[in-house]
């Protein structure tokens, strides 16, 4: 039997048909400038092309399947921070809470090159 969807469900299949089609946005929600971010990042150590352009936007799409976006940004703060100069700079680096962050980056990052390039 056929039945009608009104109006007031489109937003409900819509958002549901999104979550099925974008594994990251069910992951994480990362927001669109730290995707842009990473992407644009990624074709500059990969090339300016099509090519390393799809396999970046997969690359950050494991990522966030496997991280959530507060550890990604913790782990990334914490990058930026270890190659700041001085003495403080080796608590970015040395710490466990550092290492952790970084340890799990590293292994979502390891996962995304196996899947994507």
């Amino acid at each position: 039997m056929l039945r009608y969807v009104g109006f007031s469900s489109l937003p409900l299949l819509l958002t549901s048909a999104l979550a099925f089609a974008n594994p990251a946005g069910a992951a994480g929600d990362y927001p669109t400038a730290t995707i842009v971010d990473y992407v644009l990042g990624c074709m500059q150590t990969n090339g300016q092309t099509r090519q390393a352009l799809e396999n970046c936007s997969c690359s950050i799409d494991v990522i966030a399947s496997i991280l959530p976006f507060e550890d990604y940004e913790r782990a990334e703060t914490f990058k930026s921070m270890s190659l700041t100069t001085g003495e403080r700079s080796g608590l970015f680096r040395e710490s466990a809470p550092a290492k952790a962050a970084s340890t799990e980056l590293k292994r979502a990052q390891a996962e995304a090159d196996v899947r994507c390039f």
